[in-house]
């Protein structure tokens, strides 16, 4: 399927948006929600649009407004809303068996399988992949029991600004305290490359990456406070964290050192795989290939709830029914994810996603030159990044300008969301099925509508002032 034939999986024309978002039958959902559901609640309070349809990379809503999806289900959708191939891979699966817990079937080997040929290195031959409950924190779970399981460590090595779930344990490596994490577990922190605030102070380029000096240092010596971990658990690109690409090389320098220190590297590819960056995996793009991948999201290939993880073989010293789950042998998810994963290596997905990464990484950055709130435009892939600053000299955070912006871009026909330590990062994350004709006019939207709320909260600042 070419990129024209790509067309034919989206809703057109997109985006359409007529009168004010919400709409009157948003509105009424959006009321009865409240009324009912927990405050735990969280996108559409800042998001304010029911749903009810979505295809390729746009959305429809219960009043007949079209969008462009950069959000993809945070990250989930890479094939796309509804693909047309997945989609029916779970709906004939539906028919025939849905729950057979780790029963063998047709759609779990075929998965596994599939899974195992697209391993990075030696987790093509080695790989053995456990499927634990429904979301990408269960996998984080699972990689972390495995791992202390194996080695009868308990502590944990993780980064800051790292991202890995809602869970007890998923939350003890996830370095965000405002939201209830870190827990009281023996998890130690290293600082993670964010070169555009280097938390050691240095200028990127000419650190010889001390980020991972720092982590050899802290495994090598006694006095570091830093028992030998369990594992070093890491995302390739951190996600919720602001969109921080690591520097080349220094994911290659973390492996070197897990390698040195007999300590599992478990990779959190939750986000970053299945073709989301330029290549399937993350990883790849410095040839490093972890002990332990942690698998969700886009694995349940249409939305549908699945995680796993694959890890080598010489891991596999656990016992029968050490992690188990009752909704580990979901049967359309995993037909789904079959297919959506033939469909991502048929289409070549992980080169669409580069080639238009690069577009979007030039257009964003030329456009930056005439909008001095952007700080930095970051990414790799459909993984994309748009630090925003009250001035570009001091840095300083502008939470406000990305919260106006996500709903002037709502109210355009554009979804996108937010992230970075500070809520301050504008992050796009569409379907991996987008066109050219539809990533430059969501650029578009996203431009006009940061120009134009950068200069209403500018010149109310210089109003408050006078």
């Amino acid at each position: 399927m070419s990129e024209e034939r790509f067309k034919e999986l989206h809703f057109a024309p997109a985006p359409e948006v007529a009168g004010h978002v919400p709409g009157p039958e948003s509105q009424r959902m959006l009321a009865e929600q409240a009324a009912v559901e927990s405050r735990a609640r969280s996108y559409p309070r800042s998001v304010p649009v029911a749903w009810e349809e979505g295809r390729g990379a746009t959305v429809k809503d219960v009043d007949g407004n079209t969008y462009l999806d950069f959000f993809g289900g945070a990250g989930t959708l890479n094939v796309g809303h509804g693909n047309p191939r997945a989609a029916r891979a779970a709906s004939e699966q539906q028919r025939k068996l849905v729950h057979a817990l780790d029963f063998p079937t047709k759609a779990r080997l075929t998965l596994m399988h599939a899974l195992k040929r697209v391993m990075p290195g030696a987790l093509k031959r080695t790989a053995r992949v456990h499927f634990g409950g429904p979301t990408g924190s269960d996998a984080v779970e699972a990689a972390l029991k495995l791992t202390r399981s194996h080695t009868g460590r308990r502590a944990v090595v993780a980064f800051q600004g790292s991202y890995h779930g809602m869970t007890e344990g998923a939350m003890a490596v996830t370095s965000d305290t405002s939201c209830n994490g870190p827990v009281d577990t023996p998890v130690h922190f290293m600082p993670y490359p964010y070169c555009y605030r280097c938390p050691l102070g240095l200028r990127p380029n000419s650190c010889a990456l001390a980020c991972a000096k720092l982590l050899e240092t802290t495994l090598e010596d006694p006095h570091s406070g830093v028992p030998k971990p369990a594992a070093v658990i890491v995302e390739p690109i951190q996600g919720e964290g602001g969109t921080i690409v690591p520097p080349k090389g220094w994911l290659k320098e973390v492996r070197r050192i897990t390698h040195t220190h007999e300590v599992p590297l478990i990779a959190d590819e939750i986000q970053t795989g299945f073709g989301r960056t330029g290549t399937l995996w993350a990883c790849e793009a410095d040839e490093v290939t972890p002990d332990v991948m942690v698998m969700s999201k886009a694995l349940g290939g249409i939305g549908l709830p699945l995680s796993a993880i694959a890890y080598d073989a010489t891991l596999d010293t656990w016992e029968p029914g050490a992690h188990i789950g009752t909704f580990r042998g979901h049967q359309p998810a995993m037909a789904a994810g079959a297919a959506a994963l033939e469909f991502t290596l048929e289409h070549d997905l992980p080169a669409h996603a580069a080639a238009l990464g690069e577009l979007a990484l030039a257009t964003l950055r030329e456009a930056a030159k005439e909008l001095p709130s952007v700080g930095e435009v970051r990414g790799r892939g459909l993984m994309i990044g748009i630090e925003l600053v009250r001035d570009e000299h001091t840095r300083e955070p502008w939470r406000e300008l990305a919260d106006e912006l996500r709903r002037a871009c709502c109210g355009r026909g554009l979804i996108i969301e937010l992230g970075g330590h500070y809520g301050n990062v504008a992050r796009l994350l569409p379907p991996l099925v987008l066109t050219r004709e539809l990533l430059m006019r969501g650029l578009e939207i996203f431009c006009e509508a940061l120009r134009e709320t950068e200069a209403t909260l500018t010149r109310r600042g210089a109003l408050i002032a006078g």
